[in-house]
């Protein structure tokens, strides 16, 4: 098997951005292409200041003229500025409970390449191992240019500055460790490890319902279930960067945790017996009868976690993601409520409830975005 450590990897030796950089860098990742004029409209920056930087950002290589667009309703057209896709791309990583997966993208957050594996059990060395083959084997995709550095998705909540993740007993070995630290010592690359629902509230934003939804909860249901928040385009970490842990508000032994292992065990009692909830998704039919057996299980469960997050934020959408299956999730979307006074007969407007819309797996997609957005979309504070 090949392996990432050993290759000769190109550096990215790009100096730091200027706040103004980064602020048309990110312009150009989130709406596309846009001209110059464009630019102007949308910043406070001057023509000046805009065709300086645009100039500075052309000859690094970060940016490209592409098709000539009409600009307004006079005047010739003007050649549309966009991010070149191949000045560096990025590797994301996310571990599951029962699995692992990797992701690449390119300096427009396109996917290029992506591998997952199943495991019934994932010990630190294993995962990393498999891992640092399987993004060798994306490597080539790069066509030999520079890599950004890895971001990790991570079950888990934070528990202190520097104590790493309070994982899943399933993870034992990952929790209390210093994961971003052990990658970027094995593998040489800049990385960024975060938990799993904020990640995939990000690819979600990226790529999926934020295409039209400014602010949502993303809840995010695999073998436990958690989540993301999601606000004015931005995800909202919190205080200790564990918002989105929807489950947190549950009372202990009255709702059942709306997860895929608890319809594994319902599967399970019907004859079909699975040993992982990877396995689970894989093999998964829309037309087991255990499937409504879950949907009432958990729709008050899911009624109360949907009803606190729209009434507290005031969202655009919750999002039904993470491993639940799609056909799973428009199953149960039906069944959910948001509970409403409606005072005066006028009910209370509130979010939309839909599946998430990202292609692959939003966790890794948010993952890889991490180390690019340190260094080139996310603003200086």
């Amino acid at each position: 098997m090949d392996s990432l450590k050993k290759t000769d990897l190109p550096a990215l030796t790009h100096a730091a951005l200027t706040q103004s950089e980064r602020r048309i860098l990110d312009l150009l990742f989130r709406g596309g292409p846009a001209t110059q004029a464009r630019i102007a409209e949308t910043t406070d920056l001057t023509q000046q200041s805009i065709s300086r930087i645009i100039g500075g950002l052309i000859d690094d290589g970060l940016v490209r003229t592409g098709d000539k667009v009409q600009s307004g309703r006079r005047g010739y057209p003007s050649a549309a500025l966009e991010l070149t896709p191949e000045f560096a791309f990025s590797f994301g990583v996310s571990i599951m409970t029962d699995a692992a997966s990797v992701t690449l993208v390119d300096f427009t957050g396109t996917i290029r390449g992506e591998c997952r594996q199943g495991f019934l059990s994932l010990p630190v060395e294993r995962a990393i191992d498999w891992l640092d083959g399987a993004m060798a084997g994306l490597l080539p995709l790069t066509g030999g240019r520079p890599l950004a550095g890895i971001g990790i998705g991570v079950p888990g909540s934070f528990v202190g500055e520097g104590s790493g993740f309070n994982t899943p007993h399933s993870l034992e070995e990952w929790a209390n460790i210093d994961i971003a630290g052990l990658f970027q010592e094995r593998f040489g690359l800049p990385t960024i490890a975060d938990n799993d629902g904020n990640v995939a509230a990000l690819g979600e934003s990226l790529v999926g319902v934020g295409r039209w939804a400014r602010s949502f909860a993303y809840l995010y249901i695999a073998s436990g279930v958690g989540g993301g928040v999601v606000l004015d385009g931005e995800v909202w970490r919190g205080r200790h960067g564990n918002a989105g842990e929807f489950a947190g508000g549950l009372p202990a032994n009255i709702y059942p945790f709306p997860n895929l292992e608890l319809l594994r065990q319902l599967v399970a009692r019907q004859g079909r017996s699975f040993d992982t909830v990877d396995q689970l998704i894989d093999g998964f039919d829309p037309a087991w009868p255990a499937i409504d057996d879950w949907v009432a299980r958990v729709r008050d469960s899911l009624s109360i976690i949907a009803s606190n997050a729209t009434a507290i934020l005031d969202l655009d959408a919750v999002v039904l993601g993470g491993r639940i299956p799609r056909p799973l999730a428009e199953r149960v979307i039906p069944a959910i409520e948001l509970y409403d006074q409606k005072r005066r007969s006028q009910k209370r407007p509130t979010a939309r409830i839909v599946p998430a819309e990202a292609p692959g797996n939003a966790a890794a997609i948010g993952a890889a975005m991490l180390p690019l957005k340190q260094r080139f979309f996310k603003a200086q504070v």
